[in-house]
């Protein structure tokens, strides 16, 4: 007798990727990524599944491009913007994240197809935070270019995992007094600033 094929996969939906996401940031905020999860109302369990489902789509030697993959998971992109980067034209595609209503999920494409970069950005429109103190730079306050421009000149540092950034600033603490730090991201999105000096 035959085997019983397998039921057919589980389709990998927004609110899926959504726990991709949150994943790599429980890494450093495990009490926000909590509260996250039950405003989503799923479980630990159900975000590590859905981070193990992505990771083997990602590896699976059947895995069509990134940029097709996200189409996939999150459906056609809100806005795509052509979008000028030194010598490199290319293109901005972004999608809407339910859980953070002023961000977008930003996938930059060279014009081969290849997807460069990949990060949560500010929507348009919505309102900037102010940063102007580390008092500012609480986590999940701000994305990887605001926190640059805001403290300029600041310094890209290489990141810890391929969803990983870091930057390098000064910034004045309460008294005024400037102090070097090191902002760390993930997905874009501001996760711990460390005072270094």
């Amino acid at each position: 007798m035959p085997p019983a094929p397998k039921p057919p996969a589980r389709p990998f939906t927004p609110l899926d990727f959504q726990l991709v996401l949150l994943r790599r940031m429980a890494d450093h905020n495990p009490e926000p990524v909590a509260d996250a999860r039950r405003e989503l109302g799923v479980s630990i369990a159900d975000m590590r599944e859905a981070n193990k489902r992505w990771q083997a789509m990602l590896r699976s030697p059947r895995s069509r491009s990134a940029a097709a993959r996200y189409r996939s998971v999150l459906g056609a992109p809100e806005s795509v913007t052509p979008r000028t980067i030194g010598d490199l034209e290319c293109e901005a595609l972004r999608w809407p994240v339910p859980l953070w209503p002023d961000l977008r999920f930003e996938v930059m494409l060279a014009p081969n197809g290849t997807v460069w970069n990949e990060w949560l950005v500010r929507a348009p429109g919505a309102p900037a935070p102010a940063l102007h103190t580390l008092d500012d730079l609480a986590p999940w306050s701000c994305t990887v270019d605001e926190a640059a421009r805001a403290f300029a000149p600041a310094r890209p540092l290489e990141g810890t995992a391929p969803t990983r950034f870091g930057l390098s600033f000064t910034a004045p603490d309460a008294d005024g007094v400037r102090r070097t730090c090191v902002a760390e991201f993930t997905w874009g999105l501001l996760q711990r600033v460390t005072v270094t000096g």
